[in-house]
């Protein structure tokens, strides 16, 4: 649109695909995105002040709730940075019970951000029959763990609860269920000609510009960057199992979708492995002596790298307790995905990074 004046365009805070406060100011030519300011901090929550004025114990359900979707992925990390401080080994059985845990949550996670694509384009029967299925995982976190969303599977030393052989049978009756008809959504992602269309090619992030900002998790994989800490660097029993990191080369938010729905296939046969794998004994190991310290740790969320330090003073209190989320890593990247998309776009662009601003804002 030649000659046509630029203005600019508030969206936000209360946003369009999300149902959390994030601010986008869009310079449009016509209908035409020209540049995208993020501003955030509209709900900032101070959990990390919060952690230090609560002991290691009340920290680990703390830190479960700075985000939803990925709260298994912070209070496993924040078990493991604890341990690293204390310089502790948890039992073999305990380090399978928390990849179970933790594959049947990115399972749910992905769904969820499929579903919400889905609704975004219009596609609203598509969108409900994943949420359907994904209720077949909601359901067996519920059986398992006793709660839909934060499942408290992790503490400091090891697991908090067992998974006896008859859990263990209902699960692989569950994954049984769910893993045809997510093979059925992806088909549908894959090739059906409206989901193609509103998504192929939509929000490039090429590879240089995807190394450039650091992005993590499914969004850097789609850009075809091998990046996974489970691989990268082995933790819990990722290092005793076999799977793929899942990659796309279309740098698109089709490609995001599809390494999500691709990556769910790799969680199901995580968990079979743990299932067949997993040997018996303890599932706690007694804690350490609190001495003055400072540990990392990093683990592979849903959405990316989730990294923990800790800082400790020699109390059951600690001195300092900081995270770094992967929605902090990715959102810088909407900059390179809007530009030169059209208005109606945003929203569909926006979801396909997956984005949390609870766990940003923390």
């Amino acid at each position: 649109m030649s000659g046509t004046k630029t203005f600019s365009m508030p969206l936000g805070p209360v946003h369009v695909a999300l149902e959390e406060p994030v601010y986008f100011n869009l310079t449009v030519e016509g209908e035409i995105v020209r540049k995208t300011h993020l501003t955030s901090g509209h709900v900032h929550r101070g959990m990390e002040a919060l952690a230090m004025r609560r002991n290691i114990f009340q920290n680990a359900t703390l830190v479960e709730r700075v985000c939803s979707l990925c709260s298994n992925s912070h209070s496993f990390t924040y078990a493991m940075v604890v341990e690293n401080a204390l310089c502790m080994h948890i039992p073999e059985r305990a380090r399978y019970l928390r990849v179970i845990a933790e594959e049947t949550k990115r399972i749910a996670s992905h769904l969820f951000n499929t579903a919400i694509q889905a609704h975004i384009i219009g596609f609203h029967s598509l969108f409900m029959h994943v949420m359907e299925v994904r209720e077949l995982m909601q359901d067996m976190k519920e059986t398992v763990y006793g709660n839909r969303m934060n499942i408290a599977a992790n503490c400091v030393g090891g697991a908090k609860q067992d998974i006896n052989l008859k859990k263990q049978e209902y699960i692989l009756k569950q994954l049984e269920l769910i893993e045809p008809q997510i093979r059925e959504i992806q088909d549908i992602y894959a090739n059906d000609p409206m989901v193609h269309t509103r998504t192929y090619g939509l929000g490039l992030l090429p590879v240089d510009d995807a190394i450039a900002l650091g992005v993590v998790g499914p969004v850097a994989r789609g850009s075809g960057i091998t990046d996974d800490c489970r691989k990268d660097s082995p933790y819990a029993a990722y290092g005793d199992l076999d799977f793929n990191v899942i990659t796309e080369t279309g740098c698109c938010a089709w490609s995001r979708v599809q390494v999500r729905l691709r990556e769910c296939y790799e969680s199901l046969s995580l968990i079979r492995q743990c299932i067949d794998r997993m040997p018996e004994g303890d599932i706690r190991a007694p804690l350490g002596k609190l001495t003055v310290n400072s540990a990392v740790a990093r683990t592979e969320a849903p959405r990316g790298e989730v990294f923990y330090f800790i800082r400790t003073n020699g109390t059951d209190v600690p001195e300092r307790l900081k995270w770094r989320v992967p929605s902090y890593m990715n959102w810088e990247a909407l900059s390179v995905m809007m530009k030169d998309c059209n208005v109606a776009d945003v929203a569909l662009i926006t979801n396909s990074i997956d984005p949390c601003v609870s766990c940003t804002e923390r």
